[in-house]
């Protein structure tokens, strides 16, 4: 015949509370040893980005930084040339280039895993076709496969333009219509060609300016804007941006 158990209940809901609670502890254990391996990782996982960012031939650090950064978009050297990269024929609206890295390769600009801190600064970029906004596509100069981005570059389809660069040089609108890979000239953009009464007409911030839009320079805050159709007097031109605090 069975023995009953001799503890009383106040003892066996002692020993049931101890032996929850005694889980628990294993539980919060083993996630704050999850937690520690996962910081151990992320720190090693910059640790090797920076290594990565020693640029070979001027032995320069990329280091990694929130968006937003504290670059004044000073400028030396020459303004690039443009370079005829990009489709003639495609209409818009235009997608990212399944290779983000061909094109600006073509621009001369650097592709690298880590985004520069010498020069950072922001334009914005608004195409207009026949009175409809075109959207500019994010990441263009991003190089997701291959986890690299070019130093021009954008993050989402607001139309702005991201300058994160190691050295203080110049860039121009065409550079990132060739990472776009969208061809841009002062005849049009892509397989749109002025002609039959439309033009392609640039401004910076809200003044029309001449010659060839791929030249435009691009610089800090600055707002460019390109308008394909015929000429309407009522079409209202952007003439700044809104920039998020920060950038």
């Amino acid at each position: 015949m069975a023995k009953k158990s001799t503890k009383s209940a106040p003892a066996r809901a002692g020993g049931q509370k101890a032996a929850k609670e005694s889980a628990r502890e294993r539980v919060a254990a083993a996630r704050a040893a999850q937690a520690r391996k996962e910081r151990r990782a992320r720190v090693a996982f910059i640790s090797a980005l920076s290594i990565v960012g020693v640029a070979a031939a001027g032995g320069i650090v990329w280091a990694v930084t929130a968006h937003g950064g504290s670059g004044d978009g000073k400028a030396s050297g020459p303004l690039p040339a443009p370079v005829a990269y990009g489709s003639s024929t495609m209409l818009p609206p235009w997608a990212a280039p399944a290779n983000a890295s061909a094109g600006a390769k073509a621009a001369g600009l650097k592709v690298s895993a880590m985004e520069g801190t010498v020069n950072h600064f922001h334009a914005h970029l608004d195409v207009i076709v026949d009175g409809k906004a075109v959207p500019v596509p994010a990441n263009l100069g991003i190089d997701q496969a291959a986890q690299a981005m070019s130093e021009l570059h954008t993050h989402d389809a607001a139309g702005v333009v991201h300058v994160e660069a190691p050295a203080h040089r110049r860039y121009i609108l065409g550079q990132l219509f060739n990472e776009w890979g969208v061809r841009l000239d002062a005849q049009g953009i892509g397989g749109l060609t002025a002609g039959g009464g439309k033009t392609l007409a640039a401004y910076v911030d809200g003044k029309r300016v001449a010659g060839d839009p791929a030249s435009i320079e691009l610089t800090a805050h600055r707002e460019i804007a390109l308008v394909f159709g015929v000429p309407d007097s009522k079409l209202k031109v952007p003439s700044s941006f809104d920039f998020p605090q920060g950038e």
